[in-house]
């Protein structure tokens, strides 16, 4: 059976939806609240178990162009102390790699291929989600309302399913959910900026150090440009309450008053006090999620992403876990012949993991052996932490690629499968 099908967010994971599902012969059409996506944003990670899908939508060659692959993650204590590294991507024997990309130029690469695959008639921009009027039982449509800021008119749509694909500030959700409140503070506020600098290691390794008093996230997000330096993202965190009824978002503060947090931070291969000095903007917004709710699904209407599941950055799985929505919602829909049982079938598939995921990265996720150092170590150790037993890191790190959906076991067989 053929759908039409509506996306209200023309975000990553919007548009990986609409990717996978036209690239399944469905009819689709994006509508994106902003007028001109930009190259807005720093660095995320996408990790392998998305990086398939993206495989398989024929887009791994242009992420290469703009993205690096990440070969290590390094966690260090906040002097620089080794306290557990591991391979990523294809060299931790993956199938697929992890990429480490700008958001803005990933997001640019999707709009773009977006365009060309879906046609331009198809990705509307500058239409914002007004109002769900219909979700659509049974025979009926679902509907839903958008204003148009360039013409300043309204447009109804009518569709066989809805996709609130609309972010953490979901319109779709509050539609279903209209006593939600402001998202949940985790008490923790992050800094991020970006800064060509000169590579260090080996030039595709990403690191955490600290501990939860103060971490500090660092990696490359693109290739080398034409004097050798790489694009390279920070994230600073520290404590920090704030009014979520009031808080500002990506307010841009003063890269000084960032850096002087880590002014005793220089590890000998990097100052990290030094390259946030350097950025020429940092941007803070709080560390949130949402608490995970029991359904996502009504009628004809569901949500992906971070509207169905916001969760803390912490295992950098957001952008992830939004891709592969993507393609379990695509899978049950050329599965189902009814919408309404597809999008079930989709709840049924992706609700759990993900409220699972959301609830372990509120305990900081794999970074959480950065504490377990700072409670028990002596301050004996040296070059390496061995105040912690390897084996215990290496079944936290299992643990949550495990849950997560990416452990190298599971990648694999997804792989032979697709092979055989």
């Amino acid at each position: 059976m053929t759908h039409t099908i509506a996306i209200a967010g023309g975000g990553i994971g919007g548009l990986c939806a609409a990717l996978c599902l036209h690239a399944a012969d469905l009819e689709v059409d994006v509508y994106e609240s902003v007028v001109d996506p930009g190259e807005l944003g720093v660095g995320i990670n996408v990790l392998p178990h998305s990086v398939r899908v993206l495989d398989e939508l024929g887009l791994v060659d242009a992420m290469d162009r703009i993205a690096v692959r990440t070969s290590q993650l390094m966690f260090l204590s906040n002097d620089g102390t080794s306290i557990w590294s591991e391979a990523r991507g294809l060299q931790a024997g993956n199938p697929w790699p992890q990429f480490s990309v700008h958001r803005g130029r990933f997001h640019r690469l999707l709009w773009e291929t977006a365009i060309d695959r879906l046609g331009a008639d198809r990705v509307h921009s500058g239409h914002r989600l007004v109002s769900v009027d219909d979700i659509g039982r049974h025979s009926e449509p679902a509907t839903a309302t958008f204003h148009d800021r360039s013409s300043g008119d309204d447009l109804t749509v009518a569709a066989d399913v809805l996709i609130g694909a609309d972010g953490i500030h979901s319109a779709v959700r509050k539609h279903f959910y209209p006593d939600q409140g402001p998202p949940r503070a985790s008490g923790l506020v992050l800094w991020r900026g970006a800064v060509l600098a000169n590579p260090f290691l080996d030039g595709t390794t990403m690191f955490m150090a600290g501990d939860d008093d103060q971490k500090a996230v660092v990696y490359p997000i693109g290739p080398p440009d034409a004097n050798g330096r790489v694009l390279t993202n920070w994230v600073a965190e520290r404590p920090l309450e704030v009014d979520m009824e009031s808080v500002s978002w990506n307010r841009e503060v003063d890269v000084d008053d960032v850096a002087r947090h880590f002014t005793d931070w220089d590890f000998g291969w990097i100052n990290i006090a030094n390259l946030i000095s350097s950025s020429d903007a940092a941007y803070e917004f709080p560390m949130v999620d949402r608490d995970p709710i029991d359904r996502w699904s009504f009628g004809r209407v569901t949500l992906i992403g971070d509207a169905a599941h916001p969760m803390r950055p912490n295992g950098s799985n957001g952008s992830s876990q939004a891709i592969l929505d993507g393609e379990a919602l695509t899978n049950a829909l050329v599965t189902k012949g009814d919408a309404i049982e597809a999008l079930r079938a989709y709840e049924t598939e992706r609700l759990d993991p993900t409220s699972k995921l959301t609830y372990a990265n509120r305990q900081a996720g794999p970074e959480r052996v950065m504490q377990w150092v700072s409670d028990r170590c002596d301050g004996s150790c040296q070059d390496q932490h061995t105040c912690v037993d390897g084996s215990e890191l290496e079944r936290e790190a299992t643990a949550y690629k495990q849950l997560a959906g990416f452990d190298v076991a599971h990648l694999r067989s997804m792989s032979e499968k697709l092979d055989s």
